[in-house]
């Protein structure tokens, strides 16, 4: 049994995929993960509202506080380094970080990206971006990637994708949340769970998973 892992899951927004993890952690699909802090990039956002409702500590680290990426990069890194953080969970947020992040927990960040990468993804594509740019191609199938983070935008290795229909009719939005639904909200707890469980071991930039 592996001991218990502290997440810290990171907000800038409504915090969808935060409740989707708080979900399944009460469903005891988290293995032995347990979501111990939320930040948020900014205050008042509707995420840390679902964090308190879940009896779970949210903190503030905005970026406007701070003069550049480095400095927001290392107060960040240092607040979840303090707390104790096994795995960062990126969860909408749309903050830039730098290596200081990256060096503190390596591969102990997931993000989900709503698109089967390496399609519609790296710079400038986020939120509906993703889905016009698939509609705009006109691709059949559509999906969510859970990939460990690295410096290089939606580059790092890949941990589970799982492919949703795209309908002729679909827009953006309808698109955006079938793949929510079908996809994100259950590959990403499927990887925080794997993870926690120390199942995921990288090499070559590829995952491997133990059964």
């Amino acid at each position: 049994m592996a001991e218990q892992k502290k997440i810290a899951v990171l907000v800038s927004g409504g915090g969808t995929n935060l409740q989707a993890l708080i979900d399944a952690e009460k469903r005891g699909e988290l293995g032995a993960g347990k979501i111990t802090l939320v930040i948020a990039s900014k205050s008042g956002v509707y995420a840390l509202e679902r964090a308190a409702n879940a009896g779970i500590e949210g903190r503030v680290l905005a970026r406007k506080d701070y003069d550049s990426i480095a400095a927001y990069s290392k107060a960040l890194a240092d607040e979840m380094t303090a707390a104790g953080i096994d795995l960062v969970v990126l969860a909408g947020f749309l903050t830039i970080i730098d290596e200081q992040v990256y060096e503190a927990f390596p591969n102990k960040i997931l993000n989900v990206h709503p698109a089967l990468i390496p399609s519609f993804c790296g710079k400038g594509f986020y939120g509906l971006h993703v889905h016009e740019a698939a509609l705009a191609k006109g691709v059949k199938v559509s999906g969510a990637t859970v990939h460990i983070v690295t410096p290089e935008c939606d580059a790092g290795p890949i941990i589970l994708q799982k492919a949703v229909a795209v309908m002729q009719d679909d827009t953006p939005e309808t698109l955006q949340r079938r793949i929510m639904e079908e996809a994100e909200w259950k590959i990403l707890p499927e990887a925080v769970r794997l993870f926690c469980e120390d199942k995921i071991t990288v090499e070559e930039n590829r995952v491997f998973i133990k059964d």
